[in-house]
């Protein structure tokens, strides 16, 4: 490496931001049948590619409370929003003007009571309820895929699917 490649990259490593922070709601359900858990995806407006509802801190609000607005507004959904989060995940986040920059998204659990028929981002995204294992298929963000597969696992224990008749 050339003496004006290494002082580059040492600027530039010198230069780099923290990642910035949002937050997120992994909307959810328990289907009644199997006991299983649904996660609602969404597309995003720019790209098309599925994610979870998620946003900028806001001020006066805590990271939860950020969350479940967030998941009204880009889904229409409201529900029950866990204090604690149950993990995070790290993607690079295009701005206007063409620039990447990382952010570190912290995610909060949303157990999902009903779906609003009006909210504000109501017809600009694509909403989808799918099996923990589809949802982790359908994300990009590999940290993102272990979080759900996690928050399945996790889920169908909390909840085991109840025995056939013929089983009792």
């Amino acid at each position: 490496m050339t003496l004006l490649h290494r002082l580059a990259s040492d600027v530039h490593l010198m230069l780099r931001r923290p990642a910035r922070m949002q937050y997120a709601a992994l909307c959810y359900r328990i289907r009644k049948k199997t006991k299983s858990p649904e996660i609602l995806l969404l597309t995003s407006r720019d790209t098309g590619r599925w994610v979870i509802p998620k946003g900028w801190p806001m001020q006066g609000k805590w990271a939860h409370e950020v969350a479940e607005r967030e998941a009204y507004e880009e889904a229409g959904v409201k529900g029950k929003v866990q204090k604690a989060a149950i993990g995070s995940y790290v993607y690079k986040k295009r701005m206007d003007h063409g620039l990447k920059i990382p952010c570190k998204v912290q995610v909060h659990a949303l157990e999902v009571d009903s779906l609003c028929k009006n909210f504000p981002e109501k017809g600009e995204r694509k909403l989808e309820w799918v099996d923990c294992e589809e949802a982790a298929r359908r994300v990009a963000e590999p940290s993102l895929k272990e979080l759900i597969l996690g928050f399945g696992k996790r889920m169908a224990a909390a909840h085991p699917p109840e025995p056939a008749a013929s089983e009792v």
